[in-house]
């Protein structure tokens, strides 16, 4: 049984929180996709972590935590993220496997995103700059360097003849930055990823399948961008969709079973690309300093806005969503009106269907107002001490996006989540 948690927005949705509070349920806990471009923030023994590459399941040392094929992985990145995690007691080389197809991210990727985007100007789509792009681009160019070629006697010159492809597009992009500076760190890292378990990743995985073991696939980034199905071209490089667990872990569909979607109560958006419901005003600005809303990996400020019901529906349809877990809820404790989008406004014609694209196009959200409930609701335990005002909140995203809202995040910790 797979289980699939995944955001249903434009990332940022707090599901870092979610894979720990469900983690305790399941065997194995495995990445399908994404890159180091995506923080998962968790709180442990009251300390802020954020997870880039590593599963969130990490810190529970029964679970298997598995970063998939469909993953790109920057092997800085992860040293880095396994010294941190070591500092909490946490044996990486006992609960950590990794995929031998995972792609590798390597300096000159990250090197030609920056070229890349420095090339569009005011065009730019706001990437992190973390190589993601570019390492997926050698991936369907069938040039990449894999997870399993690093245990290879020719690993050296296969990076040799990777390096020296990617630094004849660097010279078309008149780019001069000097990359060796940044290989030192990269192949010290290289040799700390051989000390980890690299496995044959859909084997592992059928094999602990076929025992009755029970894994969740942790979604990075979210829905709306979706290489496919997104904001194109303001979006990520894989499928975020709960369809890129097969792909990105070797599994067939027949082994899903619930897909837990993950939303805010309202929305963000970190970087470039349309948002129907973006407040650019007092109210948007007020969501951003309640909900500290900074990305996790950039600390970029989000952009904010009201919950975007047309979007969310899609979502939830092109997912297969059985369960709607609700975070951030406890930020619009202290607004006295909340809004809905129900639909898009295009020329002057009423839409319920996200357009084909969505750049470029004035879309005029159509509000519905509620009540705001104007009480803490931070310290609540149960489903029945919820404002009234807030449960008609829920009922409405309920009815509207077919998906029952199962729980309500209301803080940080781990503790501060409601079932319904």
């Amino acid at each position: 049984m797979v289980d699939v948690l995944l955001g249903l927005q434009w990332g940022d949705e707090g599901k870092g929180k979610i894979v720990d509070y469900f983690a305790p349920k399941y065997d194995i806990i495995a990445r399908f996709q994404g890159g180091p471009n995506a923080g998962h923030t968790l709180y442990v023994n009251g300390q802020k972590m954020v997870l880039h590459q590593i599963p969130s399941g990490i810190f529970h040392q029964h679970i298997i935590n598995i970063i998939g094929n469909g993953v790109v992985l920057d092997p800085v990145t992860l040293k880095r993220e396994c010294d941190a995690v070591a500092a909490y007691g946490i044996d990486v080389r006992k609960n950590l496997f990794i995929s031998q197809r995972t792609n590798l991210i390597v300096p000159s990727h990250r090197a030609l995103d920056k070229a890349s985007e420095l090339q569009k100007g005011d065009a730019k789509i706001g990437s992190t700059l973390k190589g993601i792009g570019p390492a997926y681009m050698d991936k369907t160019g069938r040039n990449a360097l894999r997870v399993g070629d690093i245990l290879s006697p020719s690993f050296d010159t296969q990076y040799k003849e990777l390096r020296a492809k990617h630094q004849t597009l660097l010279n078309n992009f008149n780019f001069t930055e000097d990359i060796s500076a940044s290989e030192k760190e990269f192949f010290e890292a290289i040799e700390f990823l051989r000390t980890l378990n690299i496995i044959n990743c859909e084997y592992f995985i059928n094999k602990s399948l076929a025992e009755g073991k029970k894994v969740l696939a942790e979604g990075a980034q979210g829905s709306m961008l979706d290489v496919d199905f997104g904001t194109f071209p303001f979006v990520t490089s894989s499928n975020t969709i709960s369809a890129g667990v097969c792909t990105g872990l070797g599994v067939s569909p027949k082994q899903i079973n619930e897909v837990l979607g993950v939303t805010k109560a309202y929305c963000t958006r970190v970087g470039g690309g349309p948002f129907p419901t973006e407040l650019n005003d007092a109210t948007g600005e007020e969501l951003r300093k309640i909900g500290s809303e900074f990305g996790a990996t950039t600390g970029r400020p989000r952009r904010c806005g009201w919950i975007d019901l047309v979007a969310l529906k899609f979502a939830c349809m092109i997912n297969g969503v059985t369960q709607l877990i609700m975070t951030k809820a406890d930020v619009l404790d202290s607004f006295d009106t909340l809004n809905v989008c129900t639909a898009y406004k295009i020329n002057g014609q009423e839409h319920t269907e996200v357009p084909f694209q969505m750049s470029g196009v004035d879309i005029e959200p159509v509000l519905k107002s509620f009540s705001g409930w104007k009480i803490d609701t931070t310290g609540i335990k149960d489903a029945a001490s919820l404002p009234g005002t807030m449960t008609n909140y829920i009922d409405f995203i309920n009815n509207y996006v077919g998906a029952p809202v199962k729980y309500v995040s209301n803080g940080p910790g781990r503790e501060q989540i409601v079932a319904i």
